[in-house]
């Protein structure tokens, strides 16, 4: 088991401009329709069954966790390396940013900080989601799932991580971050809380208040 560290606090008087860690699939952007298009691509060209309505109900944890549910345990890096490759021309230009998006990358420019994404997903991939939608981060990290997240939030010393899921609470902790959830992916608000996490917002909309009472009460 990881070791974690007790989610960091605001510290009175603090004035090192805050780092804030994102997720990137269903915290900042709606890839479904996009994953979904290329599961289904991925199938016809490898005549096997995906049902891409259920993986895309489901996203968060690494392409290679979703793809044995479907293909030989031999073949899953092979497919996982032929999706990747697709997925530029099935899944970027029909991703959209979700609500709040970008004025939650905003709300941190403003107090002077760094926002970064921190994610699974596939580096490059993830990198070319964000420049079609116009969303510039400070920093993009790839291939990083639940606590292995905490490597980028040390290594950025990010206070805070915002993510969907409940892997993305376990990052948080890990790192010594404070923990908010958003509920917009697979787990519910519920889900979130029973996992640790400290604050859980509807949506990114509400996060740019959350994050001014944040640097406030710093």
């Amino acid at each position: 088991m990881a070791n974690v560290t007790p989610p960091a606090q605001p510290a009175p008087g603090r004035t090192v401009p805050p780092t804030v860690g994102f997720d990137l699939d269903m915290t900042l952007i709606d890839s479904r329709p996009g994953i979904r298009a290329c599961y289904l691509a991925l199938a016809e060209r490898t005549g096997t069954y995906v049902d891409a309505d259920l993986a895309v109900s489901r996203l968060g944890p690494p392409l290679v966790e979703e793809l044995v549910n479907w293909f030989p345990a031999e073949r899953v890096e092979e497919m996982a390396e032929l999706y990747r490759a697709m997925y530029p021309e099935y899944a970027i230009t029909s991703t959209l940013a979700l609500p709040g998006a970008r004025d939650a990358i905003a709300a941190v420019r403003e107090r002077g900080g760094r926002a970064i994404v921190v994610t699974a997903k596939y580096e490059p991939n993830a990198k070319l989601h964000l420049t079609h939608l116009g969303i510039e981060p400070d920093a993009v990290i790839g291939d990083l799932w639940a606590e292995q997240k905490a490597l980028a939030l040390r290594e950025h010393a990010a206070s805070v991580y915002v993510g969907d899921h409940t892997g993305d609470v376990r990052g948080a902790r890990t790192a010594g971050a404070m923990s908010v959830a958003v509920a917009t992916g697979p787990c519910d608000a519920v889900e979130l809380r029973e996992a640790g996490a400290d604050v859980v917002l509807t949506d990114l909309t509400e996060f740019p208040r959350w994050f001014s009472d944040y640097c406030s009460d710093s």
